[in-house]
């Protein structure tokens, strides 16, 4: 596959994203949803790695792991944490690994101008019984609609108005996206609003109450209350 790190041209977004491992939180329900539905053993390829916190978690679940990221910067960490590291821009890359049993994309293509082709390049990279699990922000949670009620609609350094995001999708366009790949959606959740990244300096008990009840609400209302949108889904 890449034995060594592969050098494309830089993205021109910033890396501004930090992982969440806390109740509710889009990356804790991914680790979630690798664990329960990605094959054991194989090849995982988390496109948009980061800090490669994910792949980290669920490394222990596959034979081998590959990160791709665009920051040059993270290399060091990368290596750390998965097995082969290419540094990459999604908009530029034509091809992926094959054979892959999963495939991650997080918080990914609400960046790209042509988010279809890689989706599918994914489905043509991913096993027969390989999975895809995605995640993107929801442009009609309630923190935006309420916003907009009133006028409001500012882009911001991060969430779900990052002035880095080129495409916005709702509960219902994200599964036609995903659909239109070929694929087929096996899962789907909500992530609750991060109250701990904005109003973090409350006592940890009430910020963790807060993210019980708003994850429950999420549950309920995930088109509404749903902050992030994260599926597995598989090839037709």
């Amino acid at each position: 596959m890449f034995p060594h790190p592969i050098h494309y041209p830089p993205a021109i977004v910033p890396n501004v994203y930090t992982f969440k491992d806390f109740e509710g939180s889009s990356h804790r329900i991914l680790i979630e949803l690798i664990r329960r539905f990605a094959p054991r053993g194989g090849t995982l390829l988390d496109l948009g790695a980061a800090g490669g916190e994910l792949g980290s978690a669920v490394r222990e679940q596959f034979d081998t792991t590959i990160g791709f990221e665009y920051d040059a910067d993270r290399i060091g960490q990368l290596r750390s944490r998965f097995d082969q590291v290419v540094i990459a821009d999604l908009e530029t890359v034509r091809t992926l690994p094959q054979g892959m049993r999963a495939v991650v994309l997080a918080d990914v293509i609400e960046h790209l101008r042509n988010s279809t082709t890689l989706l599918s390049m994914v489905k043509r990279s991913l096993n027969r019984d390989g999975v895809l699990f995605l995640s993107v922000p929801n442009i009609a949670n309630i923190t935006v609609r309420i916003g907009l009620l009133f006028g409001v609609f500012e882009y911001r350094d991060r969430g779900i108005l990052d002035f880095t995001h080129l495409r916005f999708f709702t509960m219902r366009t994200i599964k036609r996206e995903i659909e239109k790949a070929g694929f087929r959606i096996i899962a789907i959740r909500g992530s609750s609003v991060p109250i701990r990244l904005i109003i973090g300096w409350m006592p940890d008990p009430i910020l963790r109450l807060g993210e019980r009840v708003l994850t429950w609400i999420t549950r309920i209302w995930r088109g509404l209350f749903a902050y992030q949108i994260i599926m597995a889904a598989i090839p037709k």
